[in-house]
């Protein structure tokens, strides 16, 4: 059994093939899905999402969204996303950078903190993902 996955951005559709297990970073934690899953909807925090098909491991970053999982398929609404090996390391440093400098400017209860705060957060995923591999 598979299970299909669909990895979409608001610019383009990255992934729809069939794979074998699927492990994304829910709001609650990193979850797991396997064929025959439970249906359920969440929502999806910056990190690392991976994939195995044909017995290889795909790693990507997302940054945030949702996750439907349902009838064997696995349908991400990603912000944002890209293969791990793509990262450039130096731009997300100078976003995290300029989005920290940003928030220095701004107070807590400004919706603009709100936001600069997830850049930074998007940013350092996307760091830490790049340095792990």
């Amino acid at each position: 059994m598979a299970i299909h996955l669909d990895i979409v951005t608001p610019e383009r559709r990255l992934v729809s093939l069939e794979v074998d297990q699927v492990r994304a970073p829910g709001a609650e934690g990193s979850f797991g899905v396997l064929p025959g899953h439970t249906p359920f909807l969440t929502v999806m925090e910056p990190g690392e999402l991976v994939y195995w098909a044909g017995g290889r491991e795909h790693r990507y970053f997302v940054g945030g969204g949702f996750v439907e999982v349902h009838d064997d398929r696995v349908t991400v609404l990603a912000e944002s996303a890209e293969r791990v090996e793509e990262i450039d390391v130096e731009r997300a440093m100078r976003a995290l950078n300029e989005a920290q400098e940003r928030l220095k400017t701004l107070r807590e209860e400004e919706e603009a903190f709100r936001i600069e705060r997830a850049r930074v957060q998007r940013a350092a995923a996307r760091i830490a993902l790049a340095r792990k591999r």
